[in-house]
């Protein structure tokens, strides 16, 4: 079952990229006492994901950090390397990426999306929410993967 608004978040472990090189993170790390924007792709420098998802939230982080936002955060099922290349090369210094590489996360949440037939294997689905000390306040999920509606930045944003 989909976790939904008012749930916590589960507990899972993501890995960052840091200057010592790759470091696990914890979700309780990550949100706890924290007012977070955490959103999900299918996965990094795929077409929608990298033309119009991650640049919506690039583009607006001031804004949402103005909201009262203390962290954005993108996850995605790619490698920490993959997910450390990503952020390097779309110079989204105010965004956290954390790497799912096993899809740990994605299956905690119960929103993995199966696009092996497109040769990708299990992936995320694409989401947007809104976490506050742990606690789910805002859900969006996309009905399909190549769109960008419910979860993008400017909708996100409405909702703060």
């Amino acid at each position: 079952m989909a976790i939904k608004v008012g749930d916590r978040v589960p507990n899972a472990t993501f890995t960052v990229m840091t200057a010592e090189g790759p470091k696990p993170i914890t979700t309780d790390e990550l949100f706890k006492g924290k007012k977070v924007v955490l959103f999900a792709v299918p996965g990094a420098f795929t077409p929608t994901c990298n033309n119009n998802h991650l640049p919506g939230f690039v583009k607006n982080a001031d804004a949402i950090k103005a909201k009262g936002i203390d962290t954005i955060a993108v996850t995605g099922v790619n490698d920490v390397f993959v997910m450390n290349a990503w952020k390097k090369s779309s110079n989204a210094d105010a965004i956290e990426f954390l790497a799912d590489g096993s899809a740990n996360f994605a299956k905690a949440l119960g929103l993995v999306a199966d696009l092996t037939e497109r040769g990708l294997g299990v992936r995320s689905q694409r989401y947007a929410m809104v976490i506050d000390d742990g606690v789910i306040k805002t859900l969006n999920v996309e009905d399909a993967p190549g769109k960008v509606e419910a979860s993008g930045a400017d909708n996100l944003l409405k909702s703060l």
